[in-house]
């Protein structure tokens, strides 16, 4: 049964609440390390690394600073020089990653359905001077791997991805970390897995994540003589603590934003005008962000409309990711960002919604969101819920 709302302003809720390990399990991973004076980039780094790699099946782990810093390390460790395409629908530190590798971005479509990047488009895209593609596992949803595995590898590409959301997240039963040249991972606290600050670089190269290793210390691999242009990306130790401490809650964690995402689904997914993104047969998402997408011409109210009437009772809701990146200012510069029509990027920016999920919301509370979202919507648009 969907509760009755009451007209009066909700009690405030957060947008996001990361949900942490107590602390004492943190202080005694932490301890030893302080004791000792060892409190940065050391032995607890080295066992977080070694607990990832083991999860995700892959051969090797290397912790850094962020997930910016790690896509930034894996381009110079690459040697790429020229371009890269990347999807404009992600979170604009994607694209910087790029800049600051001096690679000049190009930006692909989004696939209708996933509101990943699309492969078809990505190929479109590429030129003599393109050296890689780099996927985004959006909101955790896995990008459409192996077709943009088959385009890298006719095309003779490097192919990364971005997998700040994806921690937990599976693409037909494999764990995302494995594939591609490289994936990196975000620890910051509103992900699954959280360490505070940090990135995780995963892959099966090993000359790959040598240099990787060597970069997150200004490039210096042990013998005082850099041999890449790094830079100062260490884990510290209380971070590697706390991703130790948490790693063993994060598939609790999918399960609980999983049911959360099918609540939602369920009480709005009759709605009109109310677009939905699709997880394909056989992928898990981690669902770290839970979007709709609003079509104003449909529904009869817009996304920056129908945000104001949820704030007004205390809803925070959040637009993950608009503007679309390729028309925010600092990207309106590069002529080559954009080759043809952006057109789907354009419209799911327009009306994307980002709700509330962390995995101690309620589904009381969810329910109460869902039903604040239908009855700031016209009649129109509210179409027999369903449910009981």
């Amino acid at each position: 049964m969907i509760p009755t709302l009451d007209r009066t302003v909700l009690e405030p809720f957060r947008f996001i609440a990361p949900t942490l390990p107590p602390l004492e399990e943190v202080l005694a991973f932490y301890a030893p390390a302080y004791r000792q004076g060892m409190i940065t980039n050391s032995r607890l780094v080295a066992r977080f690394e070694a607990a990832v790699a083991e999860r995700l099946g892959v051969r090797h782990c290397v912790a850094v600073s962020s997930c910016t810093c790690g896509l930034m390390l894996v381009f110079k460790a690459l040697g790429l020089e020229g371009e890269v395409i990347l999807p404009s629908f992600t979170f604009f530190a994607t694209a910087h990653s790029a800049l600051w590798s001096r690679l000049r971005p190009v930006f692909a479509d989004c696939d209708p359905e996933t509101w990943t990047i699309s492969p078809e488009d990505a190929e479109r895209k590429i030129t003599s001077r393109t050296a890689a593609i780099l996927g985004v596992h959006l909101y955790g949803n896995p990008c459409e791997v192996e077709p943009l595995s088959e385009v890298a590898s006719r095309n003779g590409l490097k192919l990364i991805f971005d997998a700040a959301h994806a921690f937990g997240s599976e693409f037909q039963g494999r764990p995302v970390g494995q594939f591609g040249d490289a994936e990196v991972f975000s620890l910051s606290p509103t992900k699954l897995l959280v360490a505070g600050e940090g990135g995780l670089v995963t892959t099966n190269d090993a000359a790959l994540a040598k240099r990787v290793r060597a970069g997150r210390n200004y490039g210096d691999a042990g013998n005082y003589d850099p041999e890449l242009l790094g830079l100062n990306s260490r884990m510290t130790e209380f971070n590697a603590a706390l991703g130790l401490a948490g790693l063993g809650m994060v598939d609790a964690k999918v399960e609980r934003h999983n049911l959360i995402a099918a609540e939602y689904a369920r009480l709005l997914g009759s709605m009109r005008g109310v677009g939905f993104q699709v997880v394909r047969p056989g992928n898990v998402s981690s669902y770290k962000d839970y979007s709709v997408h609003i079509d104003a011409g449909a529904c009869g109210i817009s996304r920056d409309e129908l945000r104001a009437e949820l704030l007004a009772r205390n809803i925070e809701t959040r637009a993950y990711f608009s503007p679309a990146v390729h028309q925010q200012g600092l990207y309106r510069t590069f002529s080559a960002a954009v080759r043809g029509s952006l057109r789907r990027t354009e419209l799911l920016a327009d009306g994307i919604l980002s709700l509330p999920i962390y995995h101690d919301l309620p589904l009381e509370t969810v329910a109460r969101i869902a039903l604040a979202v239908r009855e700031a919507m016209p009649e129109l648009c509210r179409t027999s819920p369903g449910v009981s």
